[in-house]
């Protein structure tokens, strides 16, 4: 009877042996990454870089961030999840061995390079396995699940960052938490490796994004929209968060740490109800409800005035999740089974390249004045949501897969 439990659990949530392996793996170098990844603006200002160089980290981000999604699909496509996820794995761990070495900001930008391998390259790898592993009526909760589990460490772990960061200092605290994702990542590594289930996609040949632009439905192009939009209010002010919180209201790093374990409890408590309601009546209102914390986050922030008030702010930036596994999950339906793993490739490649110029645009704006970005922010994520509600394309999400291909 307890195995029956047991297995009807699992079921429930959609795991089975290789999400639970994809879950874990994520579980390990996000525990990682989570203990420097939210000061790593700060930590490049202890190193000298003035708030331009700040900015051109968040560019790098997101234009490695979009340079390596085609990529990433494209391997995932030709070599299998296992592998490529092996691969992404163990590139990313030399990046975190650059940062360990690191004394000077400048490598700090080369480490990044490679460090952000798993982040972006394994993005379509872990769509195209949700893709095979689950049936439609069970993506969102395996979206569900993957994010829950990348996200625990977050409640945990940015405060023990920030508490490392005070005891040993930036240079020393930071090295800490660099050497432990070098750890994480080759444990991650290992369990890939050993235990995934061996599966080869169909789609070997290369392919030209533009070639498979036309294979993209429309609806999908339409949720694109939305989400550019939504992605570039975040990424206008997302590296200067931290300085906003620091060095503008006077919080200490442990204060925001703890006001970032915060927003994740906030996303992992919506996680499992919203997944569940989405897989059965729809992922269209959860969606909207993401677009909409994504205006109402940046706002709150500007409204801000003293530390007191910043846990409000987080708890709606933990509302930001309240969709994301409904519309990932749409990604996932949309997007077909042939190609899957190049056109959620090409999805993302057009996404981060289109936000590109955010971070630089969000550092122009702070040197006016560091509410800026915030009040521009809210402005380019209600036009994301009033995109969205005007186009509905979670309506064309049913019976795509056999529509499109």
């Amino acid at each position: 009877m307890g195995f029956n439990r047991v297995r009807g659990l699992a079921d429930w949530l959609a795991l089975n042996r290789d999400m639970a392996v994809m879950v874990v793996a994520v579980f390990l170098i996000t525990a990682g990454n989570q203990l420097w990844t939210k000061y790593m603006p700060k930590y490049l200002a202890y190193l000298g870089a003035g708030i331009w160089v700040i900015g051109f980290y968040g560019f790098m981000e997101q234009f490695l961030g979009a340079v390596y999604q085609y990529p990433g699909g494209l391997v995932a496509d030709r070599l299998g999840a296992k592998r490529a996820l092996v691969f992404f794995t163990l590139v990313s761990a030399l990046g975190y061995a650059v940062f360990l070495l690191a004394d000077s900001w400048q490598l700090i930008l080369v480490g990044t390079v490679l460090a952000l391998i798993w982040e972006s390259m394994s993005s379509p790898a872990i769509f195209a396995l949700i893709g095979d592993v689950l049936p439609r009526d069970k993506r969102a909760m395996g979206f569900s699940v993957q994010s829950i589990l990348k996200r625990l460490p977050i409640i945990v772990a940015p405060p023990l960052g920030g508490y490392l960061i005070e005891v040993y200092g930036y240079r020393g605290g930071m090295r800490i938490g660099f050497a432990v994702s070098i750890v994480a990542a080759l444990a991650a590594a290992f369990l890939q490796e050993k235990f995934y289930t061996p599966r080869t996609r169909r789609s070997r040949g290369f392919e030209s994004p533009f070639s498979l632009w036309p294979l993209m439905p429309a609806s999908l192009k339409k949720l694109l929209v939305s989400d550019v939009l939504a992605r570039m209010a975040s990424y206008m002010v997302k590296v200067y968060v931290v300085l906003y919180v620091l060095d503008v209201l006077g919080a200490t790093p442990v204060m925001y740490g703890l006001l970032v374990s915060l927003q994740m409890a906030a996303a992992i408590s919506s996680y499992l109800p919203a997944a569940k309601l989405a897989d059965t009546y729809g992922r269209g209102p959860f969606i909207s409800a993401t677009f909409a914390a994504f205006s109402l986050f940046p706002l709150a922030l500007a409204l801000t005035t003293s530390p007191g008030l910043l846990p409000a702010a987080f708890l709606i930036a933990g509302l930001r999740e309240i969709g994301e596994p409904a519309r990932k999950a749409l990604i996932v339906d949309l997007s077909g089974e042939a190609h899957r793993g190049k056109v959620i490739g090409l999805y993302y490649l057009i996404r981060e390249s289109v936000t590109m110029p955010a971070p630089l645009i969000g550092a122009a704006l702070w040197a006016l004045t560091p509410r800026l970005p915030f009040y521009a922010a809210f402005l380019v994520g209600s036009l994301s949501l009033a995109f969205f509600l005007a186009t509905r394309p979670d309506r064309e999400g049913e019976g795509a897969e056999d529509k499109y291909y």
